[in-house]
C-alpha cells in the first residue's frame, strides 16, 4: 500500500472498475434505463444481481474482480457489457412488465429489484425481448407470482402487522415481562476438557461423545454466564449497551439499520431472517410468542446445541489473533487461525496507522482488529436463523458452522474493502 490513501493502485496500468462499468453501460443507451439510476449508471442491484453474477462473472474471470482492472483487460470488460446489450435491454423491458404485474396484483412485499431482476434476465434469455412475445404479460405475471409464492410461509409484512397490532401489544408485553422475570441465574462452567475434545476433532472426525456431553451438561447455557457482567456482552460484540435487557416489541425494521443482535426488537429479530428470503414456515402468532420466549433464555437462543456452538466459538476466538499457535494442525483453532491469517488484507490493515488516516473505513478497520466480536455476532445470527427454520445442529455441523461463518466474515470484509478502494480510485482518477 502507498502512504497516500493506502492503496496498491498504479494509475498508469490500472483503471477503476466502476468507471469502466459506467462507461460501458452508457453505450447501451436508453433501453436499459429501468436498470439505471438518475445519473445513467447501473443501479447497485443491477451490478450485484445481473452484471457481476451473469455477465462479468468475476469468479470465473478474476481479472474483473478487483476495485481496479488492468489496462489490458479494460477492453474485454467493456466488450462483455456492450455485447450483452440486447439481453440487458430485454431484461429492462421484462422488468417494466413485472412491475406492472406487481401493481395489478396489489403486491407490496419485498423489493422489486431484488425479487425480479434475475427472473427478468432469465426471461430475456429464454424468450428475447417481450415486444416479440405474444403472451409476455402472462409470462411476467407468472414470474412475479412465483417470486412471491409463500406456500404458507411467514412473510415480513405478516410479522410486522401482528407485532404492531394494538390488539396484541398488551398480551405480548405481559408475556415478555413474565419470561424475563422467570430467567434463571446461571453459573459459568468449570473445566473445558470436552470443549477441547470437540475443537480438536470437529474439522476431521467429530467426537460425538464429547459433543453429547457438552449438550447434555448444558455447557452452552452455563457459558452464557460470561455475558452477564456489565459490559461483557458488549465486549463480545452482541450489543452496544452496558447491560442487556428485555427487547422492545418494535414497530419498524430495516435491513440497512439493524442493531446488534441483543439490541434488536422482537420485530427486528424476525424481520432480519424473513426479509432475506430464507423461508420460514409456521403460524405468525406462534412465531412471535416463541421469539419472546427465546429472548429470555441463555444466549437468547432456545436450543442447547446452538448455545454450545456459540460457547465453542467463544473458546476458539482467541486463536484468531494468537501470535503463536499451540494447537495441532487438525484442531479447529489452528485451522480457523490459518484461514484468518492467510488473508493479505488482514495483515495490511493491521499495519495501518491511526484510524481516520487511511482509505479503510474506521468501522471496517475496527472489525478487522477485533475480529472475534464480529465473528461471534455473525455466528449468533446464523444459529438464530437455523432455529427459526427448525434446522438441527449436531456434532457433524459444528465445523461447517465455525468455518463457514468465518469465511462469510472474510468475504464481507473483502467486499467492503474493495468498495472503499474503488471509491478512492475513482476520486483519484478525476
Amino acid at each position: 500500500m502507498s502512504s497516500r490513501g493506502e492503496t496498491t493502485l498504479d494509475a498508469a496500468v490500472r483503471v477503476p472498475r466502476g468507471q469502466l462499468v459506467a462507461q460501458a453501460w452508457a453505450r447501451l443507451g436508453p433501453d436499459v434505463a429501468p436498470l439505471s439510476n438518475a445519473s445513467g449508471r447501473p443501479l447497485a442491484r443491477t451490478v450485484k444481481l445481473i452484471l457481476d453474477p451473469l455477465v462479468l462473472r468475476p469468479v470465473q474471470n478474476p481479472r474483473f474482480a478487483g476495485a481496479t482492472v488492468r489496462a489490458e483487460d479494460a477492453a474485454d470488460l467493456t466488450s462483455r457489457i456492450t455485447g450483452a446489450g440486447p439481453v440487458l435491454a430485454a431484461t429492462a423491458a421484462w422488468f417494466l412488465l413485472a412491475k406492472r404485474a406487481r401493481r395489478q396484483a396489489g403486491i407490496t412485499e419485498g423489493n422489486p429489484q431484488e425479487r425480479y431482476f434475475q427472473r427478468c434476465y432469465e426471461l430475456a434469455h429464454a424468450h428475447g425481448h417481450p415486444d416479440d412475445v405474444p403472451d409476455a404479460a402472462t409470462l411476467a405475471a407468472g414470474a412475479v407470482a412465483e417470486a412471491h409464492a409463500t406456500d404458507g410461509r411467514v412473510t415480513a409484512a405478516a410479522v410486522r402487522a401482528y407485532v404492531t397490532d394494538p390488539a396484541h401489544a398488551a398480551a405480548l408485553t405481559r408475556r415478555r415481562d413474565a419470561a424475563w422475570a422467570a430467567r434463571a441465574t446461571i453459573t459459568a462452567p468449570e473445566g473445558a476438557r470436552h470443549v477441547d475434545d470437540v475443537l480438536a476433532s470437529c474439522a476431521t472426525t467429530p467426537d460425538t461423545e464429547a459433543w453429547t456431553a457438552l449438550v447434555s451438561g448444558r455447557y452452552g447455557a452455563r457459558d452464557a454466564a460470561h455475558l452477564e457482567p456489565p459490559g461483557a456482552a458488549r465486549e463480545h460484540g452482541l450489543t452496544d449497551r452496558v447491560s442487556v435487557g428485555p427487547p422492545e416489541l418494535g414497530d419498524a425494521a430495516s435491513k440497512r439499520r439493524l442493531p446488534k443482535p441483543l439490541d434488536r426488537s422482537i420485530l427486528e429479530r424476525l424481520f432480519a431472517e424473513v426479509a432475506t428470503g430464507h423461508p420460514i414456515d409456521g403460524d405468525v402468532a406462534e412465531l412471535v410468542r416463541a421469539e419472546i420466549g427465546r429472548s429470555a433464555q441463555a444466549w437468547q437462543l432456545a436450543e442447547e446445541p446452538g448455545r454450545v456452538v456459540l460457547a465453542l466459538c467463544r473458546a476458539a476466538g482467541p486463536a484468531l489473533t494468537a501470535d503463536d499457535p499451540v494447537w495441532p494442525g487438525g484442531d479447529a483453532r489452528s485451522r480457523l487461525r490459518s484461514r484468518w491469517r492467510r488473508e493479505a488484507y488482514v495483515h495490511r490493515v493491521l499495519r495501518l496507522p491511526a484510524a481516520g488516516t487511511t482509505v479503510v473505513p474506521d468501522d471496517l478497520r475496527a472489525e478487522i482488529r477485533d475480529v472475534r466480536a464480529v465473528y461471534l455476532r455473525r455466528l449468533w445470527v446464523r444459529l438464530h436463523g437455523r432455529e427459526l427454520r427448525r434446522q438441527d445442529v449436531d456434532a457433524a455441523a459444528v465445523w461447517d458452522l465455525l468455518d463457514g461463518v468465518l469465511r462469510s466474515v472474510v468475504l464481507d470484509q473483502r467486499d467492503r474493502l474493495r468498495a472503499a478502494l474503488a471509491r478512492r480510485a475513482t476520486e483519484e482518477a478525476r
